[in-house]
């Protein structure tokens, strides 16, 4: 998620002054608009080293972990926000990472490449995997271990008896509400434990 413009729309979603967890935070760009543009604090976590390095150069509080490890450090609702942006689609845990979410924050974020987007559609029509500015990679080099739709999310959600309180998509940094699954290229939620 480098689009400034995805970033504002994501941020957002955060009341200002939250307390927030950016689970696979990258290089902080977003926790460091929040605290400065929202007057959040809070935490990132982040595995590698370089995207570390980053945060504590822009004077985010970053912990270097491994996510499919878990959040057992943090106690329940620990945090009134805890953010997945564009970190699911890398987990090997993202059901339990989900749940994880909701036990530790009060509200939960998260933010993925939707892979039903029409051009990911059309893609396989072809006969080939999807390349665009979402999916980037191709098949057998992505960091990406699944790919899911804004549809197969709103499904786990129920499973995992999550309220979802608010879904759209994002396009070119714009919110779509209307054929979110066919028409967005980012699927958006935010949701909170029943």
């Amino acid at each position: 998620m480098s689009d400034h413009a995805t970033m504002q729309a994501i941020a957002q979603l955060v009341p200002e002054g939250s307390r927030v967890l950016d689970l696979g935070c990258g290089d902080g760009a977003l926790l460091d608009y929040l605290i400065r543009q929202r007057r959040c604090s809070g935490y990132g976590i982040e595995i590698a080293d370089a995207n570390v390095l980053a945060c504590v150069r822009r004077g985010v509080n970053v912990i270097q972990l491994n996510l499919d490890e878990g959040l057992a450090m943090f106690a329940d609702d620990s945090f009134d926000v805890v953010l997945q942006i564009d970190t699911l689609q890398h987990l090997r845990n993202a059901e339990t990472m989900l749940r994880e979410t909701a036990r530790v924050g009060k509200t939960g974020i998260v933010a993925f490449p939707n892979f039903a987007h029409w051009p990911n559609r059309l893609s396989i029509l072809r006969g080939r995997m999807p390349v665009t500015a979402r999916l980037p990679y191709e098949w057998y080099d992505t960091p990406n271990i699944r790919v899911g739709t804004f549809a197969d999310f709103e499904v786990l959600a129920r499973r995992n008896k999550l309220r979802v309180l608010d879904a759209f998509g994002l396009e070119g940094g714009r919110e779509v509400r209307h054929w979110v699954n066919l028409m967005a290229s980012t699927a958006v939620f935010r949701f909170e434990h029943d």
